[in-house]
């Protein structure tokens, strides 16, 4: 399918980027329209309706089955399940808060990233991380101090705390794959995670899984279709172009949101809500840019020291 594109294609990595964004929010709204049914269910239809067109991809792209060889079983294994804890607290959140605060709050899990990527890899925090980790973290406490005003014993609350949650472990699990990403390829992280997120919703049947009537059943196979759509095209678009240039593109989703929530489940996003949005997606940017800005000095300082060699 994307075997043949080049090495580098911005245009086309942008255009898959946004393709991306655009299916993972659909697949978020067909979430949010089975509200009777558990995330936990939902987490089981997400993963295992992926599966095929995930094994469809890495066979077309002749990485089955050698590119899903993996170095460390407990590594995915952790990473799955962190990964797929972020899934189901995501899903859940979906009952009980509107798509685009939901999406809004999700926001933050770059912002999180930075912090416990210093914690746990030990990069250093300079002045700009800081502030754009501040800017993020008031930006998500605008956002959810209407849901926490009312007291936390009440659903808002309570789906607020969950997505934020999410966020949080989204963040975790990235950092693991960050860690991972030196000796695992992205087809074994891609199928291992998508594996580990099936076995995992299993555990979560004692709690009460429902029937679908076909309605639900038709929205749950469409969440795991499209959800196994948007993994191949996500990462199609980071071997087309570098994270960089492609991070500002994943805040369309932001804008889908908001129209899909609107149309779909009549939700009006607040003022605040937005002004808290754009504080996380400012912070998001920045510390993106600032990212790309020390890899291209690290490559700049690796090019001189190898020129200094000759």
């Amino acid at each position: 399918m994307f075997a043949a594109t080049p090495a580098t294609s911005p245009v086309r990595g942008i255009f898959l980027m946004i393709s991306a964004v655009t299916v993972f929010t659909v697949m978020s709204a067909f979430i949010k329209a089975v509200p009777n049914v558990p995330a936990g269910e939902a987490m089981f239809f997400r993963s295992i309706m992926a599966m095929p067109i995930i094994l469809i991809w890495l066979i077309w792209q002749g990485e089955w089955p050698g590119g899903i060889r993996t170095n460390s079983v407990r590594n995915h294994a952790v990473r799955g399940l962190v990964g797929s804890a972020a899934m189901g607290l995501g899903f859940a959140g979906l009952k009980y808060l509107p798509l685009p605060e939901v999406t809004a709050i999700r926001f933050a899990t770059p912002v999180v990233m930075v912090i416990l990527a210093a914690l746990m890899l030990g990069e250093r925090l300079r002045l700009i991380r800081i502030s754009a980790v501040a800017t993020g973290l008031v930006g998500v406490l605008i956002i959810i101090w209407p849901r926490l005003s009312f007291g936390l014993d009440n659903t808002e609350a309570l789906g607020a705390i969950m997505v934020l949650g999410s966020a949080c472990l989204a963040a975790l699990a990235q950092v693991f794959v960050k860690g991972m990403s030196g000796s695992e390829t992205t087809a074994a992280i891609v199928f291992w995670f998508s594996l580990t997120s099936t076995l995992a919703s299993l555990l979560t049947v004692p709690f009460g899984w429902v029937w679908p009537n076909p309605g639900e059943a038709a929205f749950l196979v469409g969440a795991g279709l499209v959800g196994g759509m948007g993994q191949i095209l996500l990462t199609s678009s980071y071997r087309l172009a570098d994270a960089g240039v492609l991070a500002p593109f994943t805040y369309v989703s932001m804008l889908w949101s908001v129209v899909i929530g609107y149309i779909w489940f009549d939700e009006v996003p607040t003022l605040p809500m937005l002004f808290g949005a754009a504080l996380v997606i400012l912070a998001g940017v920045v510390i993106v840019l600032r990212e790309r800005q020390l890899g291209s000095n690290a490559t700049a300082r690796r090019k001189v020291s190898a020129k200094g060699l000759q």
